[in-house]
């Protein structure tokens, strides 16, 4: 099942099959295009003749590149929560380890696969550069929704700020890794593993 943005983000939701399926072909035009041209190069007009649309179609969904971006990143999220319960699947229940393992595995796998995930990935590069904390909330709500009854815990606010200290923690240095190697630097994510494993441990043993 393919994963299409929050309503919110768009002009105008897709409603029937062939229009959630245009949608789809816009946002894989648009990532594989940052990739290949980066975000001040991007243009509706080039998104459009990439995915075989009128720019009509673009400006249904999307008032500008921005709207088409933060959509593009909705999308990211939700992948990437796909990826992770699908893992959490095959875990032993209650394990946290195998669990964080997931959460940063999947992360890396996006960063080195996923379209466009370099430039975008949850929201929090476009401009680029510019890091912002709402994404990384995001994703820490999203991970303590998705886990704590794995874990077996509640979703209080204690657990809710651990899992935005290991966020923000992790993306500040697998940023770090794939500035040294675009691949991500192996040293470097071994130690973000450990530090993780070390943080967490007081709340979650």
């Amino acid at each position: 099942m393919k994963s299409v943005p929050h309503a919110t983000s768009l002009r105008r939701a897709p409603v029937q099959r062939r229009s959630a399926e245009r949608l789809t072909r816009i946002l894989d035009a648009c990532a594989d295009l940052l990739d290949e041209v980066g975000y001040d190069a991007l243009s509706t007009r080039a998104v459009a003749l990439r995915a075989g649309v009128p720019i009509g179609s673009v400006y249904r969904f999307f008032g500008n590149k921005r709207q088409m971006a933060d959509a593009l990143a909705q999308r990211n999220l939700e992948r990437y929560t796909e990826r992770v319960t699908q893992r959490l699947k095959e875990a032993r229940r209650g394990d946290w380890r195998g669990a964080m393992d997931a959460v940063l595995d999947e992360y890396l796998s996006m960063k080195r696969t996923a379209p466009g995930f370099s430039l975008v990935d949850f929201g929090n590069q476009i401009p680029v550069g510019v890091r912002q904390a709402e994404p990384n909330t995001r994703v820490a709500d999203r991970l303590t929704d998705l886990l704590s009854g794995y874990l077996g815990r509640a979703p209080d606010d204690e657990l809710r700020r651990v899992f935005l200290v290991a966020v923000e923690s992790a993306d500040t240095l697998v940023a770090l890794a794939f500035r040294i190697d675009p691949q991500g630097d192996e040293a470097i994510i071994h130690e973000t593993r450990e530090l993780l494993r070390a943080y967490l441990a007081r709340v979650l043993d």
